[in-house]
């Protein structure tokens, strides 16, 4: 006798269960069971996979859910009462009880959810039809009320669910864990079941396979929990028992119940449901009375090639395209599903939508008429059946591109169209990585973070489209075998993390899928509430199956994705049409301007699709493309794999090199692209032309190859070569070409999709070439809240000549606008709604009260703009941007807020009550408001609130004299460098900002170096013998000039420095005056990379004691009684953390912060410590003007004797600035254990400068020289 599990989990009870399904049937399978259930936490997220793994393995699925029961209705929300509802198991009988769970999981999610998807009494009731429940674990309704030794509430409960369910579908649990509850619970399941004559079944609430996965199920809870497994008072299972347990094992465990294992069997036997694909479910499309879609298909692709090629419709190439490709669409169903996306595409262009169809759609002349697609297939010699093979029936795929600004809209026409309920997105489960898994398991075995960072990050990141395993890594990588062998640690972290991969750890929502129905959609899957990524789109329902599973139940999927270059390139034709009375769309562009050839061959390709990045720039001007072809060949060949072969077809291309061809047939195929097979289509014209494939067998073998399909490549192996021995073809060359296609997996695209790109690709290029200011205006309006993007195209307009404006309340639109001037020239004015912190509210509003009306002044502006809805945060923000300015001064502006405020409020007020002629508001309104006077904003505060708020300097930078110095000196600039080659040799420069040296595992000094140019930071690597070489250039404030190699590592960008060189800032000075010590350029390095006393201390801790005075060291001393040391700061003081760790190329070392030490335990370092990561993860910097981020930092309670220096200021600042700055170069220039602060008394403040992630050493060289600059009585070692 055997025996079916019941109450089954798997890792679709996410976090949960561990086990996949396929595992589960397997293990099913293994143990000699006839059938299981699938019984998951509140989501039948599994059920597809789980019944074509069932039914191909020969195993009969039970579908099932153990479901939420709430206490009260499902809409009460109290957490005392609602928050811990009951469990209930039901299992579909058939296809009804099936179709009620479907309306149970949705109803769950979409109504009932309250810390659990829930369902109440009264729904179940309602949908109790062809399902079989169980009365589940300790947390089931009647379980709980026998733990409370409850019999009579026990009894109600089991009445009320036999009365809806019927005495042969109901049914109580028995279980055997190592839980006291369960002898309460058990004695009194077998009482009831007698008493009521109620069935019993023996279940072992399944949450993974085999007893060993008992720790990894604890793991999954310890995640989902965010516990530690050393905790004590976390959420786990009582022991190991909760695993798929043999039937031996059920019956030796159940034998006095023998029953309870019988029942089972009986249960699996009753449950049949079929959920195999009968027919697609494409939504009716509504046509004119007695037309038939074929017939209305036909008719509108006519219309729409008369329209397109007016010259060509009647030709037979035309003519015998286009009834092919209907013949095969009608064929396989589809005339519905191309009428419902050419009305998808109808509205678009009706609402100005702009969009269009990326991928192998560009093949079809059908879609070509119908307006879906852009790209004339027979033009670019394109294959329909690479988009829609007649001999593999499966459902059209046509993605489609709109604005991303729009594309709500699109979505919620389909609501309308079809229906709320007929219409969801689709879900997607993430899984745990190989990465994800060493972190996930490191942390809750509370590993140290450095640690675990270390070992993830060995984990190589995608490699042709995949992640490795950690056990494919393990076995090719010595560096993670050598961790793996190092400690027992390390080998059980490995060990569990490898196992823990594939488990599904969080859903969200496709980013385009759309699923639309002819029915509601619950009748064929369950939805779930938006995910976090969906709660803004207007569909609000997301299916409980991923992708495969709505092609499985043939379900319609319309991809809409959002593109950003649509969106940039109607905003453009607009601005193009206001300012030039041309109305240019994508049909209308052109593509065949020999100008835009050259201008793009010239590296004009910044903000242009697919084009744009040094990579592909460099490899433009190298082609130097004369067609449009040429683009899109390029668009293949940029990637990985096929980049390599680049530079051999561009010298072909230039007849440098000589064109070959495997064999003399494939000219006409290869010719265009110089002998490189280099499109997914060129394949399978080859195969057709060498060796007889039809059209739609040629399309299966490119399928084949490029998935990788053994067993297919195998087969078509021998039918390729036997195809062309026939055709005449020696069976060497044959064998010799295909291993070549093997090969070609790797490199293949497809040409329609590369085709449809390119045309967008040399359109963006014509507007940005022949309309430069309204292409950068759309452009920048586009990424206007992406700041690294917005300040690159900032650059690249004022390369173009075009003036960046800052914002301008009297002149700003929320986005970026042309700003046409009197002198005839015009400049892009920023947006007010790049501006961070004041949002799109109030920016409406004051675009409002300004109505094409400027303000006069300050006083008008508060009299229009009601500041009350305003803010003051976002009024502070747009004051300290300048946008303001013409207004008002900043600092006067500043001061006054409250008072702007107050005076709008007052007058709004009045406003509403209809009492300004009351008020006198009349005459009020010719006195103007008095701003308080002040000084001028420091023109480096000035430069950091811009940085702040706008992402950039927009006035001036605080290093574009620097940069002046050195510009003709550099290849690339820090914004250029993620687009090349790994070790791509770069001359890059720019001033040092942060300075880290290291101590490697040999003992020998490397160090880390970031510089600042005007675009950007840039990480260098200086290894032992080029710091050695160079240490002595290198300095805080230094202007350098650096040659190296790009490293891309997963953890960032930088470069391996071989030669520095330091370029002397005195150029900056003219020749009559030395200014080093003073102007603007001295004042922006003092305050960007030296402590100001005055900046300082904000963030000093006052001293308890009186600080001595002592004569000015100012007054007598006028030569430097000691040299400056050759690097003065590692960091402004303001930086209150530091990284842990960093790796490069096996060269370790570690730089620990003190809050980071205070935190940790007092222990010596180890030789474990001193083993960094390939990853900083670095706070950011704390502007020396953002007093409230410096005011986060934690005191750090020290442990050892801190070094006190007490100064007593001049009052001239240079002077004391450069006092502080020695002090402070003297001693963290040698390193040590020690901490320090400043004891500073300056008119009549008392306080302490402490630099909390900074040490020295303690020893007679310090003291000495700190004696002889400050004085002995001024130096004290404190100890606490």
């Amino acid at each position: 006798m055997s025996f079916v599990h019941l109450h089954v989990h798997s890792s679709y009870s996410i976090l949960d269960g561990f086990g996949k399904p396929a595992d589960l049937v397997a293990r099913v399978k293994q143990l000699g069971m006839p059938a299981v259930a699938l019984t998951d936490h509140g989501t039948m997220f599994g059920t597809l996979d789980f019944y074509q793994a069932a039914t191909a393995a020969g195993i009969k699925p039970i579908i099932g859910l153990e479901t939420y029961l709430a206490p009260r209705s499902m809409t009460d929300r109290e957490v005392s009462r609602d928050a811990k509802p009951f469990h209930l198991v039901l299992l579909a009988e058939n296809m009804q009880g099936y179709h009620n769970l479907l309306q149970i999981a949705t109803a769950s999610q979409l109504e009932g959810f309250y810390y659990h998807p829930r369902i109440d009494k009264a729904y179940l009731s309602s949908h109790s039809e062809g399902l079989i429940a169980s009365s589940a674990c300790l947390s089931g309704e009647i379980p709980r009320a026998l733990i409370a030794q409850d019999t009579e509430r026990a009894e109600e409960a089991l009445s009320w669910y036999l009365d809806v369910f019927g005495r042969e579908h109901f049914y109580l649990e028995l279980q055997q864990h190592n839980l006291p509850e369960l002898a309460l619970i058990n004695p009194g399941m077998v009482e009831l079941a007698q008493k009521y004559k109620v069935g019993l079944i023996a279940t072992n609430d399944v949450h993974y396979l085999r007893q060993e996965d008992a720790e990894l199920q604890d793991i999954l809870l310890a995640v989902q929990t965010g516990k530690l497994l050393s905790d004590k008072n976390r959420m786990t299972m009582a022991d190991d028992s909760y695993y798929l347990r043999s039937p031996e094992e059920m019956q030796e465990l159940f034998s006095e119940v023998p029953e309870a294992i019988t029942n089972t069997l009986a249960i699996a036997e009753r449950c049949e449901v079929d959920l195999r694909r009968k027919e697609y479910h494409l939504p009716k499309f509504e046509l004119p009375e007695g037309v038939q879609p074929k017939s209305y298909l036909r008719e509108l692709c006519l219309r729409g090639l008369e329209a397109r090629m007016p010259d060509q419709v009647q030709s037979p190439t035309v003519q015998q395209r286009l009834d092919y490709e209907l013949g095969v669409i009608h064929k396989m169903g589809f005339d519905e599903y191309f009428l419902i996306v050419w009305d998808l595409c109808r509205y678009a262009r009706e609402k100005n939508i702009w969009y269009n169809a990326r991928g192998s759609a560009a093949g079809s002349l059908v879609a070509y008429a119908l307006n879906i697609t852009s790209v004339d297939p027979l033009r670019f010699n394109l294959l329909f059946e690479r988009f829609l093979n007649p001999g593999r029936v499966t459902m059209p795929d046509i993605d489609l591109d709109f604005q991303d600004d729009r594309r709500a809209e699109m979505m919620e026409y389909c609501n309308q169209k079809y229906g709320a309920d007929k219409v969801a997105q689709i879900i997607t489960y993430s899984t745990i990585a190989a990465r994800g898994a060493i972190r996930d398991v490191g942390r809750v075995m509370n590993i140290p973070l450095t640690e675990v960072d270390r070992v993830a990050k060995m984990i190589p990141g995608l490699q042709q489209g995949r992640s490795p395993t950690i056990a494919e890594t393990l076995e090719k990588s010595p560096e993670l075998r050598s961790v793996y062998d190092s400690s027992p640690q390390m080998k059980k972290l490995i060990d569990t993390a490898s196992r823990m991969e594939g488990s599904i750890r969080n859903v969200g929502t496709h980013a385009a899928g759309v699923i639309i129905s002819d029915r509601p959609i619950t009748e064929y899957l369950p939805l779930h509430r938006p995910t976090s990524q969906s709660e803004d789109l207007p569909i609000k329902s997301v299916s409980q199956y991923d992708m495969d599973g709505v092609n499985y139940l043939g379900l319609l999927k319309v991809d809409f994705l959002g593109l950003a270059t649509l969106t940039i390139m109607a905003k453009a034709c607009e601005l193009i049409e206001q300012r030039h009375g041309l109305h240019l769309t994508l049909e209308n562009i052109p593509i065949d301007d020999p100008e835009v050839f050259r201008y793009i061959s010239a590296g004009h390709t910044m903000g242009t699709f697919q084009l744009e990045g040094s990579g592909m720039t460099r490899y433009i001007m190298q082609m130097q493309p004369t067609e449009i072809s040429h683009v899109i060949a390029m668009i293949a060949l940029f990637r990985p794999g096929p980049m390599e072969i680049i530079p051999e077809y561009i010298e072909r291309m230039h007849g440098k090199k000589e064109v070959r061809y495997p064999h003399e047939k494939l000219v006409p195929i290869l010719k265009d692209t110089y002998g490189h097979a280099v499109y997914q289509e060129q394949i399978m014209q080859a195969a057709v032309e060498l060796a007889g494939y039809t059209p739609s067998e040629s399309d299966d073998l490119r399928s084949a190859i490029s998935k990788k399909k053994e067993k297919e490549i195998a087969k078509h192996h021998k039918k390729f070569v036997q195809g062309a021995v026939k055709q005449g073809i020696p069976r060497e060359e044959a064998e010799a070409i295909f291993n070549d296609w093997e090969n070609f997996a790797h490199y293949g695209f497809n040409k329609s999709h590369a085709a449809d790109y390119g045309v967008i690709a040399v359109q963006t290029a014509y507007l940005k070439c022949h309309y430069p200011i309204e292409y950068m205006t759309a452009l920048l309006s586009a990424w206007k809240n992406n700041t690294e993007k917005c300040s690159s195209y900032v650059a690249e307009a004022r390369n173009l000549g075009i003036e960046v404006l800052p914002p301008d309340v009297n002149t700003s639109g929320y986005d970026f606008v042309i700003e046409d001037r009197p002198d005839g020239t015009a400049a892009i004015r920023f947006g007010l709604g790049a501006v961070k912190n004041v949002g799109q509210g109030p920016i409406e509003m004051i675009i409002t009260a300004r109505d094409n009306k400027p303000f006069k002044d300050i006083t008008d502006f508060v009299r229009r703009v009601d500041l009350r809805q305003v803010g003051r945060r976002p009024l502070e923000c747009l004051i300290k941007v300048g946008a303001l300015d013409s207004l008002g001064q900043r600092r006067a502006l500043l001061n006054s807020v409250e008072q702007l405020i107050a005076v709008s409020a007052n007058h709004f007020h009045a406003k509403e009550l209809g009492q300004l002629a009351l008020f006198g508001m009349g005459e009020e309104a010719n006195a103007g408001i008095q701003l308080y006077p002040a000084t001028k904003v420091d023109l480096n505060v000035q430069l950091e609130w811009e940085k702040e708020l706008l992402g950039m300097y927009v006035s001036d930078h605080p290093l574009r004299s620097a940069m002046h110095l050195i510009a003709d000196k550099l290849s690339h600039s820090s914004y250029e460098l993620e687009e090349l080659a790994d070790k791509e040799a770069v001359t890059v420069g720019g001033m040092v900002k942060r300075l880290r040296p290291l101590i490697t595992r040999s003992q020998k000094e490397m160090a880390f170096v970031t510089i600042e140019d005007s675009a950007g930071e840039i990480e260098l690597v200086l290894f032992p013998r080029t710091w050695k070489r160079y240490q002595a250039d290198i300095a805080a404030g230094a202007l350098l000039v650096v040659k190296g190699k790009v490293d891309h590592r997963s953890n960032g960008l930088s470069v391996l420095v071989d030669e520095v060189t330091r370029v002397d800032t005195d150029l900056l000075q003219t020749p009559e005056t030395d200014n080093r010590n003073q102007g603007r350029y001295y004042e922006q390095v003092l305050s960007r990379y030296l402590p100001d006393i005055r900046v300082l201390s904000r963030y000093a801790h006052q001293s308890a004691g009186t600080v001595d005075p002592r004569e000015d060291p100012c007054e007598s001393d006028t030569s430097e009684p000691f040299e400056e040391p050759e690097w003065q700061m590692g960091d402004d003081p303001a930086d209150y953390l530091y990284e842990a760790e960093r790796q490069s190329n096996g060269v370790q070392g570690v730089e620990i912060s003190s809050a980071a030490q205070a935190k940790a335990p007092a222990e010596a370092p180890t030789s474990d410590m001193l083993t960094g990561a390939d990853e900083r993860d670095r706070q950011p910097d704390v502007s020396p003007y953002d007093h409230a981020a410096a005011t986060q930092v934690e005191p750090v309670v020290e442990k050892e004797p801190q070094l006190i220096v007490t100064i007593h200021p001049c009052g001239e600042k240079t002077r004391d600035l450069r006092h502080i700055r020695q002090l402070y170069g003297l001693l963290v220039s040698h390193p040590g254990n020690y901490h320090f602060a400043f004891a500073v008394s300056e008119g009549g403040e008392k306080y302490m400068i402490e630099f909390p992630n900074d040490t020295t050493d303690i020893n007679d060289e310090v003291l000495q020289d700190l004696h002889r600059y400050v004085g002995a009585e001024n130096v004290i070692i404190r100890r606490e």
